[in-house]
Protein backbone atom coordinates (compact mmCIF):
# COMPACT_ATOMS: atom_id res chain seq x y z
CA UNK A 1 0.00 0.00 0.00
CA UNK A 2 1.28 3.42 -0.92
CA UNK A 3 0.21 7.01 -0.18
CA UNK A 4 1.97 10.33 -0.74
CA UNK A 5 1.39 13.77 0.76
CA UNK A 6 2.82 16.73 -1.15
CA UNK A 7 2.92 20.42 -0.35
CA UNK A 8 4.56 23.44 -1.93
CA UNK A 9 6.33 26.26 -0.14
CA UNK A 10 6.79 30.00 -0.06
CA UNK A 11 9.74 32.14 1.10
CA UNK A 12 7.98 32.60 4.43
CA UNK A 13 7.04 28.92 4.82
CA UNK A 14 9.33 26.40 3.11
CA UNK A 15 7.67 23.21 1.94
CA UNK A 16 10.06 21.11 4.03
CA UNK A 17 8.17 22.32 7.12
CA UNK A 18 5.97 19.32 6.37
CA UNK A 19 8.56 17.32 8.29
CA UNK A 20 7.78 19.30 11.46
CA UNK A 21 4.06 18.64 11.07
CA UNK A 22 4.49 14.92 10.48
CA UNK A 23 7.17 14.62 13.20
CA UNK A 24 9.33 12.74 10.67
CA UNK A 25 12.69 14.17 9.55
CA UNK A 26 12.94 14.57 5.75
CA UNK A 27 16.55 13.35 5.71
CA UNK A 28 15.70 10.02 7.31
CA UNK A 29 13.90 6.95 6.05
CA UNK A 30 12.08 5.52 9.05
CA UNK A 31 10.55 2.12 9.65
CA UNK A 32 7.75 1.15 12.08
CA UNK A 33 6.68 -2.36 13.03
CA UNK A 34 2.97 -3.10 13.19
CA UNK A 35 0.96 -6.22 13.96
CA UNK A 36 0.22 -6.67 10.26
CA UNK A 37 3.52 -5.70 8.64
CA UNK A 38 6.00 -2.86 8.35
CA UNK A 39 5.32 0.82 7.69
CA UNK A 40 8.00 2.98 6.04
CA UNK A 41 8.09 6.79 5.92
CA UNK A 42 10.39 8.43 3.41
CA UNK A 43 10.65 11.67 1.47
CA UNK A 44 11.16 11.33 -2.32
CA UNK A 45 11.58 15.12 -2.44
CA UNK A 46 12.17 17.63 0.33
CA UNK A 47 13.26 21.19 -0.43
CA UNK A 48 11.97 24.69 0.14
CA UNK A 49 9.76 24.68 -2.95
CA UNK A 50 8.23 21.20 -2.83
CA UNK A 51 8.10 18.41 -0.28
CA UNK A 52 6.60 14.94 -0.62
CA UNK A 53 6.22 12.45 2.23
CA UNK A 54 5.40 8.86 1.37
CA UNK A 55 3.88 6.16 3.55
CA UNK A 56 4.63 2.65 2.31
CA UNK A 57 2.91 -0.20 4.12
CA UNK A 58 4.22 -3.71 3.58
CA UNK A 59 1.49 -6.10 4.72
CA UNK A 60 2.41 -9.63 5.69
CA UNK A 61 -0.75 -11.39 4.52
CA UNK A 62 0.28 -14.73 6.06
CA UNK A 63 1.00 -13.19 9.44
CA UNK A 64 -2.29 -11.31 9.23
CA UNK A 65 -4.22 -14.56 8.88
CA UNK A 66 -2.23 -16.41 11.57
CA UNK A 67 -2.87 -13.64 14.08
CA UNK A 68 -6.60 -13.86 13.53
CA UNK A 69 -6.90 -10.56 11.65
CA UNK A 70 -7.61 -12.01 8.22
CA UNK A 71 -11.31 -11.33 8.45
CA UNK A 72 -13.46 -9.90 5.75
CA UNK A 73 -16.44 -7.61 5.93
CA UNK A 74 -18.14 -7.67 9.33
CA UNK A 75 -15.58 -10.14 10.67
CA UNK A 76 -16.76 -13.08 8.51
CA UNK A 77 -13.88 -15.41 7.50
CA UNK A 78 -12.78 -15.30 3.88
CA UNK A 79 -12.59 -18.45 1.80
CA UNK A 80 -9.47 -20.45 2.66
CA UNK A 81 -7.46 -19.45 -0.43
CA UNK A 82 -8.63 -15.84 -0.37
CA UNK A 83 -7.07 -15.38 3.05
CA UNK A 84 -3.63 -15.74 1.43
CA UNK A 85 -4.28 -14.44 -2.10
CA UNK A 86 -5.92 -11.04 -1.95
CA UNK A 87 -5.41 -7.32 -2.48
CA UNK A 88 -4.41 -6.43 1.08
CA UNK A 89 -0.72 -5.90 0.42
CA UNK A 90 -1.43 -3.60 -2.53
CA UNK A 91 -4.68 -1.62 -2.17
CA UNK A 92 -5.42 1.09 0.39
CA UNK A 93 -7.80 -0.14 3.07
CA UNK A 94 -8.50 0.03 6.78
CA UNK A 95 -4.96 -1.29 7.35
CA UNK A 96 -3.52 1.84 5.72
CA UNK A 97 -5.91 3.99 7.77
CA UNK A 98 -4.67 2.36 10.98
CA UNK A 99 -1.07 2.90 9.86
CA UNK A 100 -1.80 6.59 9.24
CA UNK A 101 -3.14 6.90 12.76
CA UNK A 102 -0.21 5.05 14.31
CA UNK A 103 2.64 6.65 12.35
CA UNK A 104 1.23 10.19 12.14
CA UNK A 105 -0.72 10.29 15.40
CA UNK A 106 0.52 13.72 16.51
CA UNK A 107 -0.11 15.24 13.10
CA UNK A 108 -3.63 13.81 13.05
CA UNK A 109 -4.35 15.45 16.41
CA UNK A 110 -3.04 18.79 15.13
CA UNK A 111 -0.07 18.79 17.51
CA UNK A 112 3.28 20.26 16.49
CA UNK A 113 5.46 20.99 19.51
CA UNK A 114 8.42 22.28 17.52
CA UNK A 115 6.35 24.71 15.42
CA UNK A 116 2.89 24.95 17.03
CA UNK A 117 1.76 27.77 14.73
CA UNK A 118 2.08 25.48 11.69
CA UNK A 119 -0.56 22.99 12.80
CA UNK A 120 -3.42 25.48 12.48
CA UNK A 121 -2.36 26.81 9.06
CA UNK A 122 -4.05 25.56 5.87
CA UNK A 123 -1.57 24.14 3.39
CA UNK A 124 -1.53 23.56 -0.34
CA UNK A 125 -1.95 19.77 -0.26
CA UNK A 126 -1.88 17.05 -2.87
CA UNK A 127 -2.56 13.50 -1.71
CA UNK A 128 -2.19 10.52 -4.03
CA UNK A 129 -3.33 6.94 -3.48
CA UNK A 130 -2.48 4.85 -6.57
CA UNK A 131 -4.75 1.90 -5.76
CA UNK A 132 -7.89 2.54 -3.72
CA UNK A 133 -10.80 0.07 -3.55
CA UNK A 134 -13.96 2.07 -4.20
CA UNK A 135 -17.20 0.14 -3.88
CA UNK A 136 -19.47 2.70 -5.47
CA UNK A 137 -16.97 3.88 -8.06
CA UNK A 138 -15.58 7.34 -8.78
CA UNK A 139 -18.99 8.94 -8.21
CA UNK A 140 -19.02 7.87 -4.56
CA UNK A 141 -15.41 9.00 -4.13
CA UNK A 142 -16.41 12.48 -5.25
CA UNK A 143 -19.53 12.50 -3.04
CA UNK A 144 -17.40 11.69 -0.02
CA UNK A 145 -14.46 14.04 -0.54
CA UNK A 146 -15.80 17.06 -2.44
CA UNK A 147 -18.06 18.34 0.38
CA UNK A 148 -14.92 18.49 2.55
CA UNK A 149 -13.20 20.97 0.25
CA UNK A 150 -11.18 18.60 -1.93
CA UNK A 151 -10.74 18.78 -5.70
CA UNK A 152 -11.06 15.10 -6.60
CA UNK A 153 -9.58 13.10 -9.44
CA UNK A 154 -10.63 9.45 -9.32
CA UNK A 155 -9.51 7.51 -12.36
CA UNK A 156 -10.88 3.95 -12.65
CA UNK A 157 -8.22 1.26 -12.95
CA UNK A 158 -8.98 -1.18 -15.81
CA UNK A 159 -9.14 -4.88 -15.04
CA UNK A 160 -6.46 -5.48 -17.66
CA UNK A 161 -4.85 -2.81 -19.79
CA UNK A 162 -4.34 -5.35 -22.58
CA UNK A 163 -8.03 -6.19 -22.67
CA UNK A 164 -9.93 -2.92 -22.23
CA UNK A 165 -13.17 -4.64 -23.24
CA UNK A 166 -13.13 -6.36 -19.85
CA UNK A 167 -14.01 -3.02 -18.30
CA UNK A 168 -12.90 -1.32 -15.13
CA UNK A 169 -12.03 -2.86 -11.78
CA UNK A 170 -13.40 -1.64 -8.46
CA UNK A 171 -10.15 0.28 -7.88
CA UNK A 172 -9.39 3.90 -8.62
CA UNK A 173 -6.28 6.00 -8.69
CA UNK A 174 -7.08 8.86 -6.34
CA UNK A 175 -5.68 12.39 -6.32
CA UNK A 176 -6.95 14.93 -3.79
CA UNK A 177 -5.98 18.62 -3.92
CA UNK A 178 -6.83 21.47 -1.57
CA UNK A 179 -5.56 24.90 -0.61
CA UNK A 180 -7.82 25.41 2.42
CA UNK A 181 -7.35 22.41 4.74
CA UNK A 182 -4.89 21.78 7.53
CA UNK A 183 -2.81 18.62 7.51
CA UNK A 184 -4.68 17.31 10.56
CA UNK A 185 -8.02 17.70 8.77
CA UNK A 186 -6.67 15.91 5.71
CA UNK A 187 -5.37 12.96 7.73
CA UNK A 188 -8.64 12.60 9.62
CA UNK A 189 -10.58 12.57 6.35
CA UNK A 190 -8.38 9.76 5.04
CA UNK A 191 -8.54 7.83 8.32
CA UNK A 192 -12.32 7.59 8.07
CA UNK A 193 -12.94 7.47 4.33
CA UNK A 194 -10.35 4.91 3.19
CA UNK A 195 -12.11 2.00 4.94
CA UNK A 196 -15.50 3.49 4.00
CA UNK A 197 -14.63 3.27 0.31
CA UNK A 198 -13.27 -0.25 0.71
CA UNK A 199 -16.50 -1.06 2.60
CA UNK A 200 -14.61 -3.49 4.82
CA UNK A 201 -12.66 -3.58 8.04
CA UNK A 202 -9.82 -6.09 8.32
CA UNK A 203 -10.19 -6.31 12.07
CA UNK A 204 -13.00 -6.88 14.53
CA UNK A 205 -15.27 -3.86 14.86
CA UNK A 206 -15.81 -3.32 18.59
CA UNK A 207 -17.97 -0.67 20.30
CA UNK A 208 -15.01 1.68 20.76
CA UNK A 209 -14.99 2.18 16.98
CA UNK A 210 -17.87 4.60 17.50
CA UNK A 211 -15.63 6.82 19.64
CA UNK A 212 -12.85 6.62 17.04
CA UNK A 213 -15.27 7.63 14.29
CA UNK A 214 -16.62 10.60 16.20
CA UNK A 215 -13.14 11.80 17.20
CA UNK A 216 -11.85 11.66 13.63
CA UNK A 217 -15.11 13.06 12.25
CA UNK A 218 -15.25 16.02 14.61
CA UNK A 219 -15.98 19.22 12.76
CA UNK A 220 -17.00 17.63 9.45
CA UNK A 221 -18.97 14.40 9.83
CA UNK A 222 -22.09 15.80 11.62
CA UNK A 223 -22.94 17.95 8.60
CA UNK A 224 -21.69 15.65 5.82
CA UNK A 225 -24.39 14.87 3.20
CA UNK A 226 -23.23 11.22 3.09
CA UNK A 227 -23.13 10.85 6.88
CA UNK A 228 -25.32 7.74 6.93
CA UNK A 229 -23.23 5.92 4.30
CA UNK A 230 -19.99 6.85 6.05
CA UNK A 231 -21.22 5.77 9.47
CA UNK A 232 -22.71 2.48 8.30
CA UNK A 233 -19.71 1.42 6.26
CA UNK A 234 -17.13 2.54 8.80
CA UNK A 235 -18.86 0.40 11.44
CA UNK A 236 -19.11 -2.60 9.09
CA UNK A 237 -22.88 -2.21 8.88
CA UNK A 238 -23.35 -3.25 12.50
CA UNK A 239 -26.76 -1.74 13.12
CA UNK A 240 -26.47 -1.25 16.87
CA UNK A 241 -23.19 0.66 16.53
CA UNK A 242 -24.44 2.63 13.54
CA UNK A 243 -27.56 3.70 15.43
CA UNK A 244 -25.48 4.79 18.43
CA UNK A 245 -23.14 6.79 16.21
CA UNK A 246 -26.00 8.46 14.36
CA UNK A 247 -27.68 9.45 17.63
CA UNK A 248 -24.48 10.94 18.97
CA UNK A 249 -23.83 12.78 15.72
CA UNK A 250 -27.31 14.24 15.89
CA UNK A 251 -26.59 15.56 19.38
CA UNK A 252 -23.44 17.21 18.07
CA UNK A 253 -25.34 18.68 15.12
CA UNK A 254 -28.00 20.09 17.42
CA UNK A 255 -25.34 21.57 19.68
CA UNK A 256 -23.63 23.23 16.72
CA UNK A 257 -27.00 24.52 15.53
CA UNK A 258 -27.63 25.96 18.99
CA UNK A 259 -24.32 27.80 18.80
CA UNK A 260 -24.90 29.17 15.32
CA UNK A 261 -28.53 30.08 15.89
CA UNK A 262 -29.97 32.20 18.68
CA UNK A 263 -29.09 31.41 22.31
CA UNK A 264 -32.62 32.12 23.50
CA UNK A 265 -34.13 34.87 21.42
CA UNK A 266 -32.09 37.60 23.07
CA UNK A 267 -29.09 36.97 20.79
CA UNK A 268 -31.04 37.76 17.64
CA UNK A 269 -30.30 41.47 17.37
CA UNK A 270 -30.50 42.49 13.75
CA UNK A 271 -28.74 45.45 12.19
CA UNK A 272 -31.13 48.27 11.32
CA UNK A 273 -29.63 48.64 7.86
CA UNK A 274 -27.79 46.29 5.57
CA UNK A 275 -24.72 48.50 5.69
CA UNK A 276 -24.58 48.65 9.48
CA UNK A 277 -21.98 46.48 11.15
CA UNK A 278 -23.47 43.36 12.72
CA UNK A 279 -23.64 43.85 16.50
CA UNK A 280 -21.90 41.56 18.95
CA UNK A 281 -24.34 38.80 20.01
CA UNK A 282 -25.76 39.27 23.47
CA UNK A 283 -24.45 35.84 24.51
CA UNK A 284 -20.92 37.07 23.79
CA UNK A 285 -21.52 40.35 25.64
CA UNK A 286 -22.84 38.36 28.58
CA UNK A 287 -19.79 36.10 28.71
CA UNK A 288 -17.50 39.14 28.44
CA UNK A 289 -19.31 40.81 31.35
CA UNK A 290 -19.03 37.66 33.45
CA UNK A 291 -15.32 37.31 32.69
CA UNK A 292 -14.70 40.96 33.57
CA UNK A 293 -16.54 40.58 36.89
CA UNK A 294 -14.63 37.41 37.74
CA UNK A 295 -11.31 39.08 36.93
CA UNK A 296 -12.25 42.07 39.08
CA UNK A 297 -13.05 39.75 41.99
CA UNK A 298 -9.64 38.08 41.78
CA UNK A 299 -11.22 34.62 41.53
CA UNK A 300 -8.99 31.70 40.54
CA UNK A 301 -11.25 28.70 41.22
CA UNK A 302 -14.62 29.10 39.52
CA UNK A 303 -17.88 27.12 39.43
CA UNK A 304 -20.11 27.38 36.34
CA UNK A 305 -23.44 26.21 37.78
CA UNK A 306 -25.80 25.14 35.04
CA UNK A 307 -22.92 25.10 32.56
CA UNK A 308 -25.00 23.71 29.70
CA UNK A 309 -22.86 22.90 26.68
CA UNK A 310 -19.70 24.49 28.07
CA UNK A 311 -19.45 27.84 26.30
CA UNK A 312 -18.45 29.74 29.44
CA UNK A 313 -16.12 26.96 30.62
CA UNK A 314 -14.39 27.14 27.25
CA UNK A 315 -13.94 30.91 27.59
CA UNK A 316 -12.59 30.56 31.13
CA UNK A 317 -10.02 27.98 30.03
CA UNK A 318 -8.46 30.50 27.67
CA UNK A 319 -7.39 32.67 30.62
CA UNK A 320 -4.63 31.14 32.79
CA UNK A 321 -5.74 33.33 35.71
CA UNK A 322 -8.55 30.83 36.27
CA UNK A 323 -6.66 27.90 37.75
CA UNK A 324 -9.61 25.56 38.34
CA UNK A 325 -12.91 25.56 36.46
CA UNK A 326 -15.80 23.24 37.33
CA UNK A 327 -18.87 22.91 35.14
CA UNK A 328 -22.01 21.47 36.76
CA UNK A 329 -25.26 20.61 35.02
CA UNK A 330 -28.22 18.34 35.67
CA UNK A 331 -28.25 17.18 32.03
CA UNK A 332 -25.82 14.41 31.05
CA UNK A 333 -26.55 15.19 27.41
CA UNK A 334 -25.37 18.77 27.89
CA UNK A 335 -22.26 17.59 29.76
CA UNK A 336 -21.45 15.13 26.98
CA UNK A 337 -21.65 17.89 24.40
CA UNK A 338 -19.58 20.17 26.65
CA UNK A 339 -16.88 17.50 26.90
CA UNK A 340 -16.73 17.24 23.13
CA UNK A 341 -16.68 21.01 22.73
CA UNK A 342 -13.72 21.22 25.11
CA UNK A 343 -11.99 18.23 23.47
CA UNK A 344 -11.35 16.71 26.89
CA UNK A 345 -10.19 13.43 25.37
CA UNK A 346 -7.38 15.22 23.53
CA UNK A 347 -6.53 17.90 26.05
CA UNK A 348 -2.99 18.09 27.42
CA UNK A 349 -2.40 16.96 30.97
CA UNK A 350 -1.76 20.44 32.36
CA UNK A 351 -4.86 21.92 30.74
CA UNK A 352 -7.00 18.92 31.71
CA UNK A 353 -6.02 19.38 35.35
CA UNK A 354 -7.74 22.80 35.31
CA UNK A 355 -11.22 21.63 34.29
CA UNK A 356 -13.86 19.24 35.62
CA UNK A 357 -17.40 18.49 34.51
CA UNK A 358 -19.89 16.68 36.69
CA UNK A 359 -23.60 16.14 37.02
CA UNK A 360 -25.48 17.78 39.85
CA UNK A 361 -28.76 19.46 40.72
CA UNK A 362 -28.75 22.98 42.12
CA UNK A 363 -31.85 22.15 44.13
CA UNK A 364 -29.73 20.07 46.54
CA UNK A 365 -26.66 20.80 48.64
CA UNK A 366 -23.46 19.28 47.28
CA UNK A 367 -20.19 19.13 49.21
CA UNK A 368 -18.27 19.12 45.92
CA UNK A 369 -19.23 22.77 45.43
CA UNK A 370 -17.64 24.06 48.64
CA UNK A 371 -14.41 26.03 48.83
CA UNK A 372 -14.48 27.90 45.50
CA UNK A 373 -13.68 31.56 44.92
CA UNK A 374 -16.61 32.27 42.65
CA UNK A 375 -19.77 30.74 41.21
CA UNK A 376 -21.66 31.75 38.07
CA UNK A 377 -25.38 31.22 37.48
CA UNK A 378 -25.71 32.49 33.92
CA UNK A 379 -29.28 32.36 32.55
CA UNK A 380 -30.17 29.60 35.04
CA UNK A 381 -32.67 30.84 37.60
CA UNK A 382 -35.41 31.56 35.04
CA UNK A 383 -35.45 27.85 34.13
CA UNK A 384 -36.58 26.94 37.67
CA UNK A 385 -40.11 26.99 39.02
CA UNK A 386 -40.37 29.85 41.51
CA UNK A 387 -41.06 27.48 44.47
CA UNK A 388 -37.65 25.85 43.79
CA UNK A 389 -35.68 29.08 44.10
CA UNK A 390 -35.28 28.84 47.90
CA UNK A 391 -33.63 25.41 47.49
CA UNK A 392 -31.18 26.82 44.93
CA UNK A 393 -30.55 29.82 47.17
CA UNK A 394 -29.58 27.64 50.12
CA UNK A 395 -27.49 25.21 48.01
CA UNK A 396 -25.41 28.05 46.58
CA UNK A 397 -25.39 30.84 49.18
CA UNK A 398 -26.01 28.83 52.33
CA UNK A 399 -24.05 25.61 51.70
CA UNK A 400 -21.42 26.12 48.96
CA UNK A 401 -20.79 29.78 49.95
CA UNK A 402 -18.31 30.94 47.31
CA UNK A 403 -16.78 34.34 47.96
CA UNK A 404 -18.32 35.81 44.78
CA UNK A 405 -21.55 34.81 43.02
CA UNK A 406 -22.66 36.16 39.65
CA UNK A 407 -26.29 35.77 38.56
CA UNK A 408 -27.57 36.83 35.13
CA UNK A 409 -31.17 36.65 33.93
CA UNK A 410 -33.28 38.28 31.18
CA UNK A 411 -34.90 41.63 31.74
CA UNK A 412 -38.51 41.09 30.67
CA UNK A 413 -39.02 44.84 30.13
CA UNK A 414 -36.56 44.70 27.23
CA UNK A 415 -38.64 42.10 25.38
CA UNK A 416 -40.60 44.80 23.55
CA UNK A 417 -37.40 45.60 21.65
CA UNK A 418 -37.28 42.11 20.07
CA UNK A 419 -39.22 42.43 16.82
CA UNK A 420 -39.29 38.66 16.36
CA UNK A 421 -40.74 37.98 19.82
CA UNK A 422 -44.56 37.95 19.98
CA UNK A 423 -46.04 40.16 22.68
CA UNK A 424 -46.51 38.39 25.97
CA UNK A 425 -44.05 35.57 25.15
CA UNK A 426 -40.91 34.74 27.12
CA UNK A 427 -37.60 34.51 25.30
CA UNK A 428 -37.26 30.73 25.59
CA UNK A 429 -39.91 28.04 25.82
CA UNK A 430 -38.37 26.63 29.01
CA UNK A 431 -38.35 29.92 30.92
CA UNK A 432 -40.67 29.64 33.94
CA UNK A 433 -40.54 33.39 34.58
CA UNK A 434 -38.79 36.54 33.45
CA UNK A 435 -38.39 39.41 35.90
CA UNK A 436 -38.59 43.16 35.57
CA UNK A 437 -35.66 45.15 36.84
CA UNK A 438 -37.41 45.90 40.12
CA UNK A 439 -38.41 42.24 40.63
CA UNK A 440 -34.82 41.16 40.02
CA UNK A 441 -33.40 43.69 42.48
CA UNK A 442 -35.79 42.51 45.18
CA UNK A 443 -34.67 38.86 45.09
CA UNK A 444 -30.84 39.40 45.25
CA UNK A 445 -31.16 41.97 48.04
CA UNK A 446 -33.13 39.53 50.15
CA UNK A 447 -30.69 36.70 49.39
CA UNK A 448 -27.70 38.89 50.24
CA UNK A 449 -29.23 39.95 53.55
CA UNK A 450 -30.06 36.38 54.56
CA UNK A 451 -26.58 35.00 53.83
CA UNK A 452 -24.15 37.82 54.59
CA UNK A 453 -23.36 39.09 51.08
CA UNK A 454 -23.33 42.52 49.53
CA UNK A 455 -24.79 42.90 46.03
CA UNK A 456 -24.39 45.24 43.07
CA UNK A 457 -26.34 45.31 39.84
CA UNK A 458 -24.68 45.56 36.42
CA UNK A 459 -26.46 46.06 33.07
CA UNK A 460 -25.38 43.71 30.28
CA UNK A 461 -25.94 44.72 26.67
CA UNK A 462 -27.27 48.03 25.35
CA UNK A 463 -28.86 49.93 28.23
CA UNK A 464 -32.08 51.32 26.78
CA UNK A 465 -33.14 54.55 28.54
CA UNK A 466 -36.76 53.39 28.66
CA UNK A 467 -36.67 49.64 29.27
CA UNK A 468 -33.14 49.02 30.54
CA UNK A 469 -30.61 46.38 29.37
CA UNK A 470 -31.56 43.03 27.78
CA UNK A 471 -29.71 41.12 30.53
CA UNK A 472 -29.38 42.06 34.18
CA UNK A 473 -26.54 40.80 36.38
CA UNK A 474 -26.21 40.71 40.15
CA UNK A 475 -22.70 40.56 41.62
CA UNK A 476 -22.68 39.16 45.16
CA UNK A 477 -19.59 39.59 47.36
CA UNK A 478 -19.32 37.82 50.71
CA UNK A 479 -18.70 39.94 53.79
CA UNK A 480 -19.25 43.32 52.14
CA UNK A 481 -21.86 45.66 53.53
CA UNK A 482 -25.31 44.57 52.53
CA UNK A 483 -26.56 47.46 50.49
CA UNK A 484 -28.67 48.28 47.51
CA UNK A 485 -25.88 48.01 44.99
CA UNK A 486 -24.09 50.59 42.96
CA UNK A 487 -26.33 53.65 42.98
CA UNK A 488 -24.95 55.00 39.73
CA UNK A 489 -25.49 51.72 37.88
CA UNK A 490 -28.96 51.28 39.37
CA UNK A 491 -29.93 54.82 38.56
CA UNK A 492 -28.84 54.26 34.99
CA UNK A 493 -30.73 50.97 34.82
CA UNK A 494 -33.84 52.62 36.25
Amino acid sequence: MFLTITTTGTPERPASDLGFLLHKHPEKAQMFSTSYGTAHVLYPQADAERCTAALLLEVDAVALVRRGKGKGRGGAPDAALAQYVNDRPYAASSLLAVALSAVFSSAMRGVCKARPELAAQPLPLRIEVPALPARGGPALVRRLFEPLGWAVTAEPVPLDVQFPEWGDSRYVGLVLESQALTLAEALRHLYVLLPVLDDAKHYWVSPDEVDKLLRAGEGWLPGHPEQKVITSRYLSRRWSLTREAMERLELVRLAEADDSEVEDIDNAVEAETEDEERPTPLAVQRRDAILAALKASGAGRVLDLGCGQGQLVQALLKDPAFTEIVGVDVSMRALTIAGRRLKLDRMGERQASRVKLFQGSLAYTDTRLKGYDAAVLSEVIEHLDLPRLPALEYAVFGSARPRTVLVTTPNVEYNVRWESLPAGHVRHGDHRFEWTREEFRTWPRAVAERHGYGVEFVPVGPDDPEVGPPTQMAVFEMGTAVGHGNDEKEAKAA
